[in-house]
């Protein structure tokens, strides 16, 4: 089943169930993402039942609509840094030491506003080092302090694409702080669509997508990493996040940058991964980050080819 929520001009849009191929779309009930996420045992059948009166041919065309994020606004945004080489690239770079073991790295972050896929991204100063962080996301539903991993599987309700915008230049001055991040963090930008997970068939497996997400800036392919060598699956990243709380329905975790460790090969999912790769190989970075006017893409397939998520196509522009 795929969800969108198109743009109505509302803070909250409205929500839609939309055909396995992009073409077609109802509208549904609960109005907005977040209602039904909040009572998705009771609003799920009723969303199926749309979903299969698409797969026989009804609906209205999609051309002309406006999607927002799927959840353009959320009470709690969660990311994770769940790819070991990712992490291993910056520990070597920086010289940090590696995170505990068995404990995932995780930050809340910014989650009032989430950007549509075309909306063009205003951010301040090109200084600031702008680049994109490909990842998948899940959305879970209330989920219950001190689940197990096993359990926070079922609360996973939805899978998502997010572009984790970043400042560079601004991160490091945060992190000597001990807090989170503020500046270094604006809004995420997220894909279209948000799929139940059955929608993957076997790529979803282990709490894991194991997909490509395919990356392109201005127009030239710069990575095309597997989502699956998670070293820790969302279920484990849920179970975390819920160690001594709750989590709200409508709970966005990421996965942080895909990241493999092949990465001289198939590319990277952000420009810091690409700029350290070269400080290790040749001494020095020769990528700069994301100007003004630059684009960015990004992709989830099916082994059908068929668009997941639908795409991430942004440009950076003076705000």
């Amino acid at each position: 089943m795929k969800l969108a929520t198109i743009d109505n001009g509302t803070p909250d849009g409205a929500l839609a169930i939309v055909s396995a191929d992009g073409s077609r779309y109802l509208p549904a009930a609960p109005a907005t993402l977040q209602a039904a996420i909040e009572s998705w045992d009771s609003a799920e059948p009723g969303l199926r039942a749309l979903a299969e009166r698409l797969a026989a041919g009804e609906g209205e065309r999609t051309e002309g609509l406006v999607y927002a994020a799927p959840l353009p606004r959320a009470w709690q945004w969660l990311d994770g840094s769940a790819y070991r080489s990712h992490g291993e690239l910056m520990e070597t770079l920086f010289g940090t030491e590696p995170p505990p073991p068995g404990r995932p790295l995780m930050y809340q972050g910014l989650s009032h506003q989430f950007l549509s896929a075309t909306a063009d991204v205003p951010l301040p100063r090109e200084e600031d080092g702008i680049d994109f962080e490909g990842e998948f996301g899940v959305i879970t539903d209330f989920v219950p302090m001190g689940v197990t991993p096993e359990q926070a599987l079922g609360h996973i309700k939805l899978l998502v694409q997010i572009n984790d915008w970043s400042l560079r230049a601004l991160a490091p001055v945060e992190m000597k702080t001990g807090f989170g991040w503020v500046q270094a963090k604006p809004a995420c930008s997220v894909a279209p669509f948000a799929v139940t997970p059955d929608v993957l068939g076997e790529a979803w497996r282990e709490g894991r997508v194991h997909l490509p997400l395919t990356v392109d800036w201005n127009g030239e392919r710069f990575g095309n990493a597997e989502g699956g060598p998670m070293e820790f699956g969302f279920h484990q990243l849920v179970a975390h996040a819920a160690s001594t709380r709750s989590l709200c329905a409508g709970t966005i975790i990421g996965s942080g940058t895909v990241s493999n460790s092949n990465f001289r090969e198939i590319g990277s999912s952000c420009i810091a991964e690409r700029r350290g790769i070269e400080m290790l190989d040749e001494g020095q970075a020769r990528t700069g980050f994301m100007r003004f006017g630059d684009t960015v893409r990004m992709e989830a397939r099916l082994p059908d080819g068929g668009l997941l998520f639908g795409a991430i196509d942004q440009k950076v522009v003076k705000g």
